[in-house]
This record gives C-alpha cells, structure tokens and sequence, in this order.
C-alpha cells in the first residue's frame, strides 16, 4: 500500500502529491523546474547563494499582499469567535483562512 505526502514545489510553492516510491518531486511542473534552473545559473559568480530566493519588487508586493489577505481573515475569524458566531459562519471563515493561507505560501 502506497501512502502520498504532500509537498510544495520548490519553485513556487504550489502543492504537489508525491508517492512513498521513488526520489521525492521537488517540482509541480517543468516549468517551474526550468525557472529554477535558469535562477541558479543566473546566480554563478554572483556571491548570492544558489539556494537564496530573489524577488522582484512586483513578486514581492504580491507575496505581502496575500499575507494581509490572510491576516484579515485570521482577524475576521477572531471576531466571530468573540461575537459569538454560529458553527457555520465560523467554518465558512476557517475555510477562507486555510486557503488564503495557501495562497500565501507560494513565493511566486
């Protein structure tokens, strides 16, 4: 019996399922492993470490963008919490919360 682990791509942090057989993906897509590939040449000779994650500004402003999103909603479901809301309000909220919180793991 195969168990899956889910894991993040390396790249952009999507979520990928990997079996328990074989050499663990560290990519979602070939494309996301060529961007890693092209990032860590593009590094050589630089002094910045192979393993350094580089934004731009825009990929940057985008990240702290979905953490405030994130943030709002943790704030959103303290308040049901504290109002008193009912059992389906509050799993609407936390439903919302894990997946801006998803959302906000990606780098990219």
């Amino acid at each position: 019996m195969s168990r899956s682990r889910l894991l993040s791509c390396s790249w952009c942090g999507r979520e990928i399922v990997d079996s328990e057989s074989g050499r663990r993906r560290r990519y979602c897509r070939q494309s996301c492993r060529q961007r890693a590939y092209e990032h860590r040449t593009s590094l050589k000779g630089t002094g910045i470490p192979e393993d350094a994650v580089v934004l731009t500004a825009q990929e940057a402003a985008d990240l702290a963008d979905r953490w405030f999103a994130a943030r709002c909603a943790a704030e959103d479901v303290a308040t049901a919490v504290a109002e008193g809301a009912d059992q389906a309000e509050l799993a609407q909220l936390s439903a919302t919360l894990v997946q801006l919180t998803k959302e906000a793991e990606r780098l990219r």
